[in-house]
């Protein structure tokens, strides 16, 4: 239970507007229900404890319709009406300043950043960065099952329906790492369907995109030029694009600055070389039933290779 207190992924650490009014309307209802609870335990005690001469009161009529109709009418629509209210709140943010389309696929995000006539300036994978203070609109869609993008720190939850383009827009207040979650249930591997989303400042936001748009930088060393000629060899290209080089599949993740990211795997294990050769060579085992095989055919310094040459794509 103590993993909670971790704050990454909670409704009660808002880092945005539109958390910060969910945050809001939850307390808030759950203030009005505790409040009728009390009442309605204190009630049952009374009549419980106090002797029946000292209770009459409680089988007045007008005590039953005050308390069992018009109290819950009252306070039920109110809080309606609140709801009502923040919801209206959320649909209209402002005019986006960025556009993202988000694509659910088992089990992993391929992110798309669109430019102003709508067209894909580049692709990246299971991380989302933002600028703060700006309103961002997701387009969010799925390549086969439904899914639900969630990343409770900053917004509500929206589902993701094959054939259908679902949108929201939301906003970031302060830099941070906030971890999401697909949170409709949609495969063996759901629960390791993650993903993180980082708010940064205007300017490092600019400086990172721009990066995003170039093509991958060529190896330096022996150990980086032989893991990209392994990449490659293995037939990693028919499934993965790392711009710069002749691998141009879109199958699985844009791999083309994959070293600079967070996690692997969708938020299943950190970013590293040791965590890059561990998945390469046991996928299935650590993911089972992904579409990427495991590559348990390739040796130690084969595995420590590619390994080093995925990290160096930052």
């Amino acid at each position: 239970m103590l993993s909670a207190c971790s704050r990454s992924q909670s409704a009660l650490a808002p880092g945005g507007p539109q958390a910060r009014e969910i945050g809001l309307l939850g307390w808030t209802m759950f203030t009005g229900g505790a409040l009728i609870f009390v009442l309605v335990v204190a009630l049952t005690a009374v009549a419980i404890v106090v002797p029946q001469e000292r209770r009459r009161w409680l089988a007045d009529g007008r005590i039953v319709m005050a308390g069992g109709i018009a109290l819950p009418v009252l306070v039920l629509s109110a809080l309606l009406g609140y709801g009502l209210f923040v919801a209206r709140g959320q649909l209209n943010p402002g005019e986006p300043a960025l556009r993202i389309e988000v694509v659910g696929e088992q089990w992993w995000w391929r992110v798309r950043y669109l430019d102003g006539s709508g067209g894909v300036r580049f692709v990246t994978a299971n991380e989302i960065r933002i600028p703060i203070d700006q309103p961002i609109e997701f387009l969010l869609t799925s390549a086969d099952v439904i899914h639900s993008f969630w990343a409770p720190s900053l917004a509500g939850k929206l589902d993701m329906i094959p054939g259908k383009v679902n949108s929201y827009t939301f906003s970031a207040d302060k830099p941070g790492v906030y971890r999401g979650q697909c949170a409709e249930y949609c495969g063996a591997q759901h629960a390791l369907m993650a993903f993180y989303v980082v708010a940064m400042e205007p300017e490092a936001f600019e400086t990172w995109a721009s990066h995003q748009t170039a093509p991958s930088e060529q190896p330096v060393t022996d150990e980086l030029r032989s893991g990209q000629e392994l990449f490659i060899a293995n037939g990693c290209g028919a499934c993965h694009t790392v711009r710069g080089t002749s691998a141009r599949g879109e199958i699985g993740p844009d791999l083309t600055h994959v070293g600079g990211r967070l996690s692997i795997g969708a938020g299943t294990l950190p970013t590293n070389k040791g965590t890059l050769a561990g998945w390469v060579a046991s996928t299935q085992h650590l993911k089972p039933e992904v579409f990427m095989p495991s590559f348990g055919n390739l040796e130690g310094k084969e595995l420590r290779a590619i390994a080093a040459y995925l990290e160096s794509l930052e």
